[in-house]
């Protein structure tokens, strides 16, 4: 857990994913057209990988990748950040770590 929380809070806009997830790639390619670079943690390249998984399902994920983090705080998963997009609410939470 500690692990999860530390590398969500390093940058402004951290993503945990899969290599394989189609949803995940999604969401990357939504920051990519937003002119957001996130880091992204690949969780089944990463040795402690189940344990970050099991760490983002307590955090509150309802599935454990992609798991959106901004400004060190959760946004959740694919349907909370597609869904936050098409309210407009996502812009502004970007708007400080957009690529000039």
């Amino acid at each position: 857990m500690d692990k999860v929380t530390r590398l969500a809070s390093e940058k402004g806009v951290v993503l945990f994913s899969k290599s394989s997830c189609c949803l995940c790639y999604a969401v990357k390619i939504l920051f990519q057209e937003l002119g957001v670079s996130p880091v992204v943690h690949e969780i089944d390249q990463d040795p402690e990988g189940r344990d970050m998984e099991k760490a983002l399902m307590r955090l509150g994920c309802n599935a454990p990748v992609p798991a959106v983090f901004i400004g060190g705080k959760l946004v959740g998963s694919t349907n909370e950040v597609m869904s936050l997009h098409l309210s407009g609410g996502l812009i502004p939470l970007l708007k400080p770590y957009q690529l000039c």
